[in-house]
Formats: C-alpha cells, sequence, structure tokens
C-alpha cells in the first residue's frame, strides 16, 4: 500500500502493521494532483465495476452521473488516455418510475495498457480487438466557400460538429469544446508559438511576410534568408543520410549496432555520416547554387587559411529539428581514434536560425505525445532520446551540448499546456554520479517556472536510458520512467544523506543546510510542502522543519540586504590605513614579537538552561560525594552532552567514582588536581569549569537529602533516554517497514524497550518525590 501512498506512515502493534494517513477518497474521487500510477490503478477498478469491453472490443465505461464521466475524461487526459465525447440514453425505469439517462464514455483503445484490464474477459477481447483510433487526421484542401458548412470533429463522436464560416471556426466544437481560426489550431495541434505558426503557414501558402521590430527602426529580418538557411540544412540531412550506407560509414553503422539501434532506427531520427574528406558537404551544397556565405551562415562550412572546409566530418550525425520538423542543425558524435577534435560531440554553432539555448532534441517526434500525455521526459544524449522513443516512452528529448534552461522550459510549457488550470509534469534522468547531483541542483533551481510538478528518474547502477535498453530491454526504460522521484525529494535527499542522521548534531546540520534551499524557492506556495518533506526525511517534527526554513530565509535577506548597503572602507582612510593595532600576521599590541595566544576551545555556555540538571548533578557528585554514591552507579558517559561536564565526570569515573572519594573534605582538591594535570594549565576552561562545581551552592532548599540526590540522577538518566528515543523515532521515520521489514520491527522492538526504561526511570523519580 505504501507504493501508492507515499505520504503515509506505518507503526507496528505486535504482530499487526499499522498504515497511517491513507488518503480518504476510496468512495469518492481522487484528487488529479495524485501520482499517475495511483490515478491509473483508480481509474482500472472504477471500470471493473462500471465498465464494459464490446465483443468487437470497444472499451466503455457507463455511469447514470455524467459529472462522473466528466472527471473520468480529465484523468484520462492527465494520464495521456484519448477519449471520445460522452453520449446519452434513456431507458425506462422500473413500474411506476419516470426513464432516467444513462451515460457513456468510449477510450481510444491504443491508449490502453493490457493489465488496465482486470476482469479476464475485458482482457481477452480487449487483446483480440482491431485498436483503432479517428486521431491524426489532416485537412487535405480547402476552398471558399459563402455557405455556412456544418463540420464534424474527428476527435468526438458522431452528433457533434462546429461551425465553419468563411474558413474560421466561428463557435466551439460541442463534444470537445475545442475553437479558432488555423493559426489558433497550428499553436494548440503542434506546440508553436503565434510566429512559428504564422512563419509555417505562409511558407505554404507561399506568402511573403514583412517584419517590423521594435520601434521600425531596427532591421527588419530577411524571410528569404531564413528559407535558404533552413534548406541548406535540410538538404544536408539529406546528403549526410545517404552516406550513411556507404562503405566508409561502417564505424558509424557499428557504433549504432552495438547501443541497439538499426537502419530503421536511424531512418526514423534522420541520422547521417559526415565523409572524412575536407570539402565534399561543401561542393554537394555550391552545386545546389547555396553561396559561401550562405553555408557559413547556415553552419555547416567554416573557412580556414585554405578556403571553406565541412564543419563536420567523419562523424555520426544527428539532425537537429524545430517543432515544426524543420533542420535547423546537427549534433556530430566522434567516432574515429584519429579524429584531430578531441570534442566526443559537436554541435551547430548559434546561427540566425540556431539557438542552442531554445533547441530540444526530438522535439519534432515527441510533440504530439508530450501535448497528449502532458508528460515531457528531458534525458542527457541523443542516443538516450532514440532509445526512450524506441522503448515506449516518446515524450522524450535531450538538450544540444548545454543545461536545460528558462528558453527550453518555455518551449515545454507551451507544449505541455502548462498553466494553472491544466498542469503537465516534466520527468528529468540524471546519472547518479556527482555530475548528475550538480544537474538535479541546477534543475532545481529552474523548478518555479513550471506549474506542474517536476520529477527525476535516476537508474540505481548509474546507467542511462541507452545503456539500460540495452543491457535489460525496452521495459526496463519504461519502468524507469515509471519509478520517477519528485524533483525536490530527490534533491534535498542528496543533501540530508550527507549527514549521519543517527546523531542528533548529525541532523541539525542536515536541516539547516537543506531549510537553506527550501528557504530559496520562488513559489512560497511550496514552500511549506517542502518543509514538510524535509521534516521526514531527517526525522524531525514539522513544526521544527517550517522555523529552521523562516530562519534560513531571514539570514538569506539580511545577507542580501547587508551585501546591498555595504559600501567598505573608502581608498586613504583612516579605516582603510589601519588603526595601529596592526591588523598583519604576528602583530600584536605587546610588540611585532609578541608569542601568539593559543586559541581558547569553543564550548556552549555552561548556564545554558539544557545543561541545568547535568550542572547540578556533578555539584551533588563533587560537594557531596557519600550522598550521591549509592545512586549515581548508573551513570555513564552519555548522560552527559556539555563538553566540559562530561570531561569532569570522567575524571570521576577514572577516579572510582563517588563511592571512593575516601575523604569528602580532600575529594574536590584530588579531583582539581587530576584536571590541572590533564589539561596542563591552571587557566584552562574545564578547570574553570570545575572550579565553579565546587564554590556554586546547591539549589536544594536547605540541606541536600539522599532524596534530593536521587532526583537529579534519576531524572538525568530520564533524559539520556529521551535523547536515544528522539534518535530511534527519526530512525524509524526514515526506514521503510516494507523493503526493511525485520529491521523496522528490530528497532520498533528497541523504542518499546526504551519507553518503558524511561518510564521506569519517571516513577523512580516521582516515587524518591513522594
Amino acid at each position: 500500500m505504501l507504493k501508492w501512498f507515499p505520504n503515509s506512515v506505518t507503526s507496528a502493534s505486535g504482530p499487526n502493521l499499522l498504515v497511517h494517513h491513507l488518503p480518504g477518497f476510496f468512495k469518492s474521487t481522487p484528487s488529479l494532483e495524485e501520482s499517475a500510477p495511483y490515478l491509473l490503478g483508480w481509474l482500472a477498478g472504477y471500470f471493473a465495476a462500471d465498465g464494459c469491453v464490446a465483443a468487437d472490443g470497444t472499451v466503455m465505461l457507463n455511469s447514470a452521473r455524467r459529472e462522473h464521466l466528466e472527471f473520468v475524461r480529465a484523468l484520462c487526459t492527465r494520464l495521456g488516455i484519448a477519449t471520445f465525447g460522452i453520449t446519452t440514453q434513456m431507458r425506462e425505469g422500473f413500474p411506476g418510475r419516470a426513464p432516467s439517462a444513462l451515460h457513456r464514455v468510449h477510450f481510444v483503445n491504443e491508449d490502453l495498457p493490457e493489465e488496465f484490464f482486470l476482469i479476464p474477459e475485458h482482457r481477452e477481447r480487449f487483446v483480440r480487438a482491431d485498436k483503432f483510433a479517428r486521431k491524426g487526421w489532416v485537412v487535405r484542401s480547402v476552398e471558399e466557400t459563402d455557405r455556412v458548412e456544418e463540420v464534424f470533429c474527428a476527435e468526438v463522436e458522431e452528433g457533434h460538429a462546429f461551425v465553419l464560416e468563411d474558413n474560421i471556426l466561428t463557435g466551439n466544437c460541442f463534444g470537445c469544446q475545442e475553437g479558432g481560426d488555423v493559426i489558433a489550431f497550428l499553436m494548440k495541434h503542434d506546440g508553436l508559438a503565434f510566429t512559428q505558426a504564422v512563419e509555417y503557414l505562409a511558407d505554404k501558402t507561399g506568402v511573403q511576410l514583412r517584419y517590423t521590430e521594435g520601434d521600425g527602426t531596427a532591421p527588419r529580418r530577411d524571410p528569404n534568408k531564413r528559407n535558404r538557411l533552413v534548406e541548406a540544412n535540410r538538404l544536408a540531412q539529406d546528403f549526410y543520410a545517404g552516406r550513411l550506407g556507404q562503405p566508409d560509414a561502417v564505424k558509424a553503422r557499428t557504433f549504432l549496432d552495438e547501443r541497439g539501434f538499426d537502419r530503421e532506427a536511424a531512418d526514423t531520427f534522420g541520422l547521417g555520416f559526415a565523409p572524412r574528406d575536407g570539402d565534399a558537404l561543401y561542393k554537394h551544397l555550391r552545386q545546389k547554387q547555396f553561396t559561401d556565405g550562405e553555408l557559413v551562415a547556415a553552419g555547416l562550412v567554416a573557412e580556414g587559411q585554405r578556403g571553406h572546409y565541412d564543419r563536420f566530418r567523419g562523424r555520426l550525425l544527428w539532425p537537429i529539428r524545430e517543432v515544426s520538423g524543420e533542420t535547423i542543425g546537427f549534433g556530430a558524435r566522434r567516432i574515429f581514434d584519429d579524429d584531430r577534435i578531441d570534442a566526443k560531440y559537436l554541435n551547430t554553432p548559434e546561427t540566425a536560425i540556431y539557438k542552442k539555448s531554445q533547441v530540444l532534441y526530438g522535439i519534432d517526434l515527441a510533440r504530439r505525445d508530450i501535448a497528449r500525455a502532458s508528460q515531457a521526459v528531458v534525458v542527457e544524449g541523443y542516443t538516450d532520446v532514440m532509445a526512450c522513443h524506441l522503448a515506449g516512452v516518446p515524450t522524450a528529448v535531450a538538450t544540444c551540448g548545454t543545461a536545460f534552461g528558462e528558453d527550453h522550459g518555455r518551449v515545454l510549457r507551451r507544449l505541455l499546456h502548462d498553466h494553472e488550470e491544466f498542469r503537465g509534469e516534466v520527468i528529468f534522468t540524471f546519472d547518479g554520479d556527482e555530475a548528475g547531483q550538480k544537474a538535479a541542483l541546477r534543475a532545481f533551481g529552474g523548478d518555479q517556472q513550471f506549474v506542474g510538478q517536476t520529477y527525476v528518474a535516476v537508474e540505481p547502477d548509474g546507467m542511462d536510458p541507452c545503456d539500460l535498453r540495452l543491457k535489460s530491454g525496452d521495459a526496463a526504460v519504461r519502468e524507469l520512467v515509471a519509478r520517477r522521484t519528485p524533483l525536490y525529494r530527490f534533491v534535498l535527499g542528496n543533501v540530508v544523506s550527507r549527514y549521519d542522521l543517527d546523531r542528533a548534531d548529525g541532523r541539525i546540520d542536515a536541516l539547516r543546510e537543506a531549510a537553506k534551499l527550501v528557504s530559496s524557492v520562488r513559489d512560497r506556495s511550496k514552500v511549506d510542502a517542502f518543509a514538510r518533506e524535509l521534516a521526514g526525511m531527517v526525522g524531525i517534527e514539522v513544526e521544527e522543519a517550517r522555523a529552521e526554513v523562516r530562519r534560513a530565509s531571514g539570514r538569506a535577506e539580511r545577507a542580501a540586504h547587508d551585501q546591498r548597503t555595504a559600501a567598505g572602507p573608502m581608498p586613504g582612510s583612516r579605516t582603510g590605513q589601519g588603526s595601529g593595532r596592526g591588523s598583519g600576521a604576528g602583530a600584536s599590541q605587546g610588540g611585532e614579537h609578541a608569542a601568539p595566544v593559543a586559541p581558547m576551545p569553543q564550548m556552549p555556555n555552561l548556564r545554558d538552561p539544557r545543561f541545568s540538571l547535568e550542572r547540578e548533578t556533578l555539584k551533588l557528585v563533587v560537594q557531596q560525594p557519600l550522598l550521591t554514591a549509592r545512586f549515581s552507579g548508573d551513570l555513564a558517559d552519555n548522560d552527559f552532552t556539555h563538553p566540559a561536564y562530561l570531561a569532569v565526570w570522567e575524571t570521576v569515573a577514572a577516579l572510582g567514582g563517588p563511592g571512593s572519594a575516601g575523604d569528602p573534605d580532600t575529594w574536590a582538591a584530588t579531583l582539581r588536581d587530576s584536571l590541572v594535570g590533564q589539561y596542563s594549565s591552571a587557566q584552562h576552561p574545564i578547570v574553570s569549569a570545575f572550579n565553579g562545581l565546587v564554590v556554586e551552592p546547591l539549589l536544594a532548599a536547605g540541606e541536600p537529602s539522599p532524596t534530593y540526590a536521587a532526583q537529579h540522577v534519576f531524572r538525568l538518566q530520564e533524559l539520556t533516554a529521551m535523547r536515544a528515543i528522539a534518535d530511534l523515532k527519526s530512525k524509524l521515520q526514515r526506514t521503510n517497514p516494507v523493503e526493511r521489514a525485520e529491521e523496522y520491527n528490530r528497532m520498533f522492538g528497541e523504542l518499546v524497550a526504551l519507553e518503558s526504561h524511561r518510564r521506569t526511570l519517571r516513577e523512580r523519580a516521582i516515587g524518591v518525590d513522594s
């Protein structure tokens, strides 16, 4: 159950395992922000109860309440499952009752996995059926007309239509509510920006565009230049693809074969090979009437001392395309050992059409699946994109020789329709090494640009999707993406893992470091959720995590304010010249050659209330040894947390404890002599702390009694037990009771024993009181 409900916690009661904080919607609809695996499971259960698979394989879900099916359609959109519109039929009621409505929604079969069907009969009919769907329809031609036409929508069942008047959609489709003109259609269907859609249509219809920028004084873009650069890259791709099958490209084909990519995969992704000749492409494109300037501007050719030469030589090439499918650049992989360029990958330089901060490899193939599934998977390399697509993850894209940035995020947001009303998800894949963790931190810094959730998928053995597919098959790649973890949880987990959470000081350090990260989140609505997650990771109370995040935020604001306002000393001022007290090495008031003073050890305040019980107990041990000897036998080093008090107790224990004090009048002097001998100085802070214990009056009202001594010893031991309980609870909170059941149960048993021991100490202290 914990697999589906990650926010739940467990506890044990004898042989029983209790699960707490389960969601409260088993009999109602879940939140669409739940994890995709859970939503799919919920839908599968709902379908098993009220769904039907017809003999011809039609998959449908029935309900007497239309709003239930409307929710199902919204949920399917979240999961990337296409549905047709909702139909309604009237059915006769029982005698004496009015007819009632029965609503139905049809699913697109090709979007449903076989394991979705929990009832064997449903699954058998689904597998036997021919899977079909009215998707990917294309308008072949449009003719002018004065008539108002009723046009049926390809995405909903018959009976729904929209109105087409003067070739402009004047209203929304009655079924899917879509509407708009041809530009809006391209923007939604192909994920294009407005400018891209207009340029695409102009290119297809031969319309010449005029560009004006700013106030009209800036130079106008030349649309013909763009077309020439795009055409040059298109012809270059055709040239390179044709050379991949030639004898001199055997090394490139071997590289692909070793990574599980056949000729069909190479054709799908448009791969090619650049001949080792210095100017093969240059000569080819010159014959196509391209000028030297155009080829250099396209990034295909470079100019050297001996003339023009191909930028990519003897390398395997991936064409990099825009969302529209136009080739605008290349990524080239080194495959020959004698390649004079050491860089493993070369990419097209910045050109008028290729901006590496804005392009994503594979976006042309993934755009429709990204829009349909509301999911984008960002991988690290070209072969990873290929592996994901071939393995059944068609939403994969990759950056081209640069880190994922804000411009890349804007491209994905447009395709995901990532806004407040509808939220997509972005999944990053990183290597498990240090570089991958740094990449995750960078991605977390840009996480706030997405409204939807960001995730990270890391293969435990550190393999990238390409290697994983080669070793374990397509299913392993799909499973890698399905096992995704929220990005913030991954990043915070990396920070927290650097510290020993079994120690109280380790938890404090981990909390402080991670709180700085949480406080830097720009979307303040996410801070509280991250603080809750941090509390669970460290094993502390949520309020403690929230308080530390607030403190970290305050420190960051003060530091930023100080940095803005600090002007520093002016050159030539008295402060800048020095005050005569010597800021150099070895300088002092006592003279140039005065000996340096050894630094004193830094310790917590001896009067801190946290150590008051330790202080009073040690005063009893030092001043009244025979009074405490009866009860102090179980005291140990871990009962004292202040370094000075621990040092004093260790000296007491080394001398045999309070019971071996002998003459009480000389006991304190014996202890002091031992401490002075250990630290070689009567002025040492530990010795000074001991002197305070000797002369400071006890807090007892009147002469101290055995009862007073027993109370302090038992309560000091109870504090130690409480610290141990807190440590163990923290560890339990961080332990998965399903994956590590034996360890979890052992620790739970220890916790029960510690609680019993603490209660015994409390009862002994209370019994002494009474």
